[in-house]
């Protein structure tokens, strides 16, 4: 595997300023916030435009063409429920630095995300879950195996297929923690490309806490085989610990200023 793959979060229509730029298609805040992640380290960029029933394959499109026109060809992460806003937004996408990423599917209601990456040729984000979260990682891989029988009857490469063991919540759920981990060690073990959505683990905490929580998290999870996260790359101690990560694990050459590449 190679360097840790950060999908950048924040530019989310839970937002204020983001979802009023989306509704406005105002680019300014949104190209503030693209431009935050990726000097911080970011390698894709998640783009939430949430259901988006009005105009999701415009609004998509727009999105797309903004950060890619603005950014070099960026790699997107196409983030809503609206599917036709998805295929929307990959046709006017640009492969030059990477396939685009359906995010995502489940193996419940969103297993058609799966066919939707399939016919166009994109990674898809598939969550080990069907119905809230997973009992045992018995019932992780169960979904996993579902998932990916379908995307490879589809033709799919499982490599474009990456993994979300479901990252929950420690404040309430810390007893499900290790399970979490354990589970990113067996899809490593199987060769498969993981992800998820790192902050969950710190949502509800003080904020002070949460860099400390995710940062932790992360390590171990690296350690266990995790490929790739959701996360905030403006968290200066998330991405410094990545960064070393990548060192310890070869997957970087170390230099006196890695920090800062």
């Amino acid at each position: 595997m190679g360097k840790f793959i950060v999908i950048g979060e924040r530019i989310h229509c839970i937002s204020p300023s983001i979802r009023q730029a989306m509704e406005t298609m105002t680019p300014d805040p949104i190209l503030k916030r693209a431009k935050e992640q990726l000097d911080a380290g970011a390698t894709y960029l998640d783009v939430n435009i949430g259901p988006a029933e009005k105009n999701g394959p415009e609004l998509m499109q727009w999105a797309v063409k903004l950060l890619q026109e603005n950014f070099d060809n960026v790699p997107l992460c196409l983030d809503t429920a609206n599917q036709k806003a998805i295929e929307a937004g990959i046709q006017v996408y640009n492969r030059e630095k990477g396939k685009p990423i359906v995010n995502s599917a489940d193996a419940g209601d969103r297993i058609s995300n799966i066919d939707l990456a399939a016919a166009n040729d994109a990674i898809c984000i598939a969550l080990c879950s069907k119905a809230g979260v997973p009992s045992d990682n018995d019932e992780r891989m169960m979904y996993c195996q579902e998932l990916l029988e379908r995307g490879m009857g589809l033709g799919m490469e499982a490599e474009d297929l990456w993994f979300d063991p479901l990252f929950v919540v420690i404040k309430g759920m810390q007893d499900k923690q290790r399970d979490v981990l354990e589970f990113i060690k067996q899809l490593a073990d199987m060769g498969f490309n993981s992800t998820g959505g790192l902050s969950n683990v710190s949502n509800m905490t003080p904020k002070h806490i949460r860099p400390i929580l995710d940062a932790t998290m992360v390590a171990m999870a690296i350690n266990n085989g995790l490929t790739s996260a959701i996360a905030n790359p403006c968290d200066v101690r998330l991405m410094e610990t990545i960064k070393s990560a990548d060192i310890i694990m070869n997957h970087s050459l170390y230099a006196d200023s890695f920090l800062e590449l």
